[in-house]
């Protein structure tokens, strides 16, 4: 049974134990992990990186910015509300000086990292840079190359797997605290587990690639997270308050923005959130409000409160399963509002998920993000693995890499597993209009300036 004083364990992701900088005084760790975040480059680049739909000249609509933004104030009532449970629950806790707060702001800095590792065009560039491996000749060119393991990395892609690595990279990773990490991984486990394999929830997807096992062990180690039969790492409960928080402003938010679309008519959005309002829903007063704008935001409100609270309770109805392992759901699962969760789901993929504009941002995705791969994939082939068909071509492409780009000590006999993972750093990091520029650039439909 995992136990919450070392789930809470101080400190900063550190595998080799270099000498950690002192407190700061007027900063919590994981308000220190909150700051840091915000003044990244990678998240400062989720402003252009849509969250459902392509942006629009007119309305606004949500990017994977201020989607982000939205879930970290959700995860932070969660998790500072479970924190004032858990410090009546185990006074001994207040002993090591943590505070409601503070575990409030271990789950809004981890909130604030879950897209981080998101490609441009969401899920859809996921699928495009897994599919460039598996089906595209200068992507299976690498199979013989690399490991069984490292094959299932390259043909998964997973924004989680990416998001880990980002913050643990050895020199620009972010260095956040042990408890915001675990926090973060939703999926402890690798990818190179297999559907058959897969019994628990979060073990639905992965969250670190092959050669973040050892960090991902050390994160383990410094906790005491345990394993489960299979092998795959238990989450660390705080997890279960992230995926919640992002559950709830997705299927509120997607469906505002829905709405705001004109994809979904404000009769059908009203009856969605009033389901989960009840008796706190009043069309008498919702009609004193004249614009659909100020209609949405008061019921976006009320919803995500009453959603919050409600998550709230089934967390701390099982949070000693959590530490024993035995409870692997999604608590949005299992609230009194999950089937009215259920019911503007299935709405947002019919109306919303598989609208016009959504679905020609995600062939668009797949178009620029295969294209891309193909052009540096094929001149870092040529370069180093098929010599003789290095070109000039190829020479020019290498030159619009990064300038910390690894472009040497690979030749045939040597992996080139950790040179494809930094180009999938180099593709995966740029933002939508940068990734479509460059598209156009590298493959002549525009030039530069024009």
């Amino acid at each position: 049974m995992m136990k919450w004083e070392k789930l809470l364990t101080a400190g900063r992701f550190d595998p080799k134990n270099i000498k950690q900088q002192p407190e700061n005084q007027f900063r919590s760790e994981p308000e220190r992990d909150y700051d840091r975040i915000i003044f990244s480059a990678p998240f400062r680049n989720l402003q252009d990186k849509t969250q459902v739909f392509p942006l629009p000249d007119h309305d606004f609509v949500h990017t994977r910015l201020t989607h982000s933004l939205e879930v970290s104030s959700v995860g932070r009532t969660l998790g500072k509300t479970a924190g004032e449970f858990l410090l009546n629950k185990y006074p001994h806790l207040k002993d090591s000086t943590i505070s409601a707060a503070d575990i409030g702001a271990i789950v809004a800095a981890a909130a604030l990292t879950h897209d981080i590792g998101n490609p441009p065009f969401g899920h859809a560039g996921e699928t495009a840079i897994s599919d460039f491996f598996k089906f595209h000749p200068y992507g299976q060119v690498w199979q013989r190359h690399v490991t069984a393991e490292q094959w299932a990395d390259l043909c998964n892609f997973e924004g989680n797997a990416q998001g880990f690595r980002m913050l643990v990279a050895k020199n620009n990773g972010l260095k956040l605290s042990y408890a915001t990490l675990a926090a973060f991984t939703k999926y402890p486990r690798p990818a190179h587990i297999f559907e058959k394999e897969r019994k628990r929830r979060s073990q639905k997807k992965f969250g670190y690639y092959s050669d973040q096992a050892e960090d991902y062990r050390h994160l383990g180690e410094i906790l005491g997270i345990e394993k489960a039969e299979n092998g795959c790492y238990l989450r660390h409960p705080l997890a279960f308050l992230v995926e919640a928080a992002d559950d709830i402003c997705y299927s509120i938010i997607d469906l505002e923005d829905g709405c705001t679309l004109g994809l979904v008519t404000l009769e059908q959005t009203i009856e969605l959130l009033a389901s989960i309002l009840k008796e706190r829903f009043d069309a008498g007063k919702l009609e004193t409000y004249q614009t659909q704008t100020q209609k949405l935001a008061i019921l976006r409100a009320m919803a995500i409160n009453q959603l919050i609270q409600e998550t709230v309770l089934a967390f701390e109805e099982n949070e000693e399963a959590m530490l024993k392992g035995e409870f692997d759901q999604a608590l949005t699962e299992i609230i009194p509002s999950a089937q009215a969760l259920e019911i503007i789901s299935d709405l947002s993929v019919k109306k919303i998920y598989r609208s016009k504009p959504v679905l020609e941002k995600e062939a668009a995705g797949f178009q620029v993000l295969e294209g891309l791969l193909e052009v540096f994939s094929k001149a870092l082939n040529h370069k180093f693995y098929q010599t003789d068909l290095y070109s000039g071509q190829d020479k020019s492409i290498l030159r619009l890499l990064p300038e910390d780009f690894p472009l040497d000590g690979w030749e045939t006999n040597v992996n080139p597993y950790p040179m494809l993972r930094v180009l999938m750093d180099f593709i995966s990091g740029m933002t939508d209009k940068y990734a479509l520029n460059l598209y156009r650039r590298v493959k002549g439909i525009a030039l530069p300036g024009a």
